[in-house]
């Protein structure tokens, strides 16, 4: 058995303290054995597991790509009706019903068109057999009607090339102490380039009171303007005018009239939407009396001056207008005429326009004044 020396010690200024060898000697047993028995209780652990021990290292995160993923663009949640006029509706495919879609739009509320007058573009695809079925049967009758006025305007562009054109029309039936009937069509063609201008006009005026014709008139005309520098111009415009239904002295005057108009102007004003032309110009009138009892022909020629206005306002509305006054230095006489339109594109082919028309006092007295106030319909191409 170990002996214990325990020797008291003294020193100047500290308290006595104890030493003991076999103090160290038990501390260091002690750290022995119980390294061994750890030693021995890890690997009885090991084996039990049957894995052998391995220490876990934190897993790095995932490194962040600097550039954001650009977000995908969001599907049509919104079906549209596409009619042929070219008009668009958005909103949602209710059904169809026989030949009548039904279709209820975010701003028209419920409508119901006819299926052969619209295309139907759906936002997803129908996943029941029978929306599957409709949408089908959409696409196979709806879009297959090819007498739109879009697809004709098309076929009419492609016809007449650099020209464009409208055809309107315009008709009227009143029954009061006599039954009235009229009916107008008209045909205007135009192509514009650097520095010129041609346009190409048609009409047919017809007018009845209780089956009597009272106005049958065949009217064309055209132009050749040519603009030159510091905004100066000329034209050329020929017309001709065939009255078939004018009277004089209660005794039958048809005519043909031709007039030649050759006039040279300035452009006051000459930007893409507002254009105001003054100008100076001669013309030459050649009138040929058909009805044999006051067959005749006579040509004479008169001054005059006119002012034109072209002029592009908001919502689709164009104006034009162009007066003309007459002062013959040969005859010492006097007239004038205008001609007014306002008209209102509704869709890409489809206008509505308002015409008035005034002659007075035409240099030629066979010649017949009128004042006509017509509302047309138009089809552009």
């Amino acid at each position: 058995m170990a002996k214990n020396f325990v020797q008291p010690t003294e020193s100047r200024g500290v308290e006595p303290r104890v030493r003991s060898s076999s103090f160290r000697a038990a501390a260091w047993r002690r750290r022995v054995f119980l390294f061994f028995v750890g030693t021995v209780g890890l690997a009885g652990w090991s084996r039990a597991v049957g894995a052998p021990i391995v220490a876990q290292l934190p897993t790095p995160a995932p490194e962040v790509a600097l550039t954001p993923t650009p977000p995908k663009p969001a599907a049509p949640t919104l079906d549209e009706l596409v009619f042929t006029d070219g008009d668009r509706v958005r909103g949602h495919f209710i059904k169809r019903d026989g030949d009548i879609v039904v279709f209820k739009s975010e701003r028209f509320g419920l409508l119901r068109v006819p299926a052969n007058s619209v295309q139907l573009t759906l936002a997803k695809t129908p996943t029941s057999p029978v929306a599957a079925a409709g949408a089908k049967a959409e696409k196979a009758e709806v879009w297959a009607w090819p007498f739109s006025p879009v697809a004709m305007a098309k076929a009419l562009k492609g016809f007449f090339g650099s020209w464009h054109g409208k055809f309107a029309v315009s008709t009227e039936l009143l029954s009061d102490t006599a039954e009235h009937d009229s009916a107008t069509a008209q045909l205007h063609l135009e192509r514009k380039m650097a520095r010129d201008e041609e346009q190409l006009n048609a009409r047919y005026d017809f007018a009845s009171a209780n089956h009597v014709t009272s106005t049958d008139m065949i009217k064309g005309d055209a132009l050749w303007r040519h603009d030159f520098p510091n905004q100066l111009f000329s034209t050329y415009r020929p017309s001709l005018e065939w009255n078939r239904n004018f009277y004089r002295d209660n005794l039958p005057a048809d005519y043909v009239l031709l007039q030649q108009e050759v006039g040279a102007g300035i452009n006051l004003w000459n930007t893409e939407k507002r254009k105001l032309r003054f100008g100076l110009s001669e013309n030459i009138f050649s009138v040929w009396v058909t009805p044999p009892a006051l067959r005749a022909q006579n040509t004479h020629t008169a001054e005059s001056s006119f002012v034109e206005l072209e002029s592009k306002l908001p919502w689709r509305i164009t104006v034009t207008d162009r007066a003309i006054y007459y002062y013959s230095i040969l005859h010492n006489t006097e007239g004038w005429e205008n001609h007014f339109e306002i008209d209102k594109k509704l869709t890409e082919t489809v206008t509505m326009g308002v015409q008035h028309e005034v002659r007075t006092n035409d240099p030629d007295i066979r010649a017949a004044d009128y004042r006509r106030l017509k509302l047309f319909f138009g089809f552009d191409f």
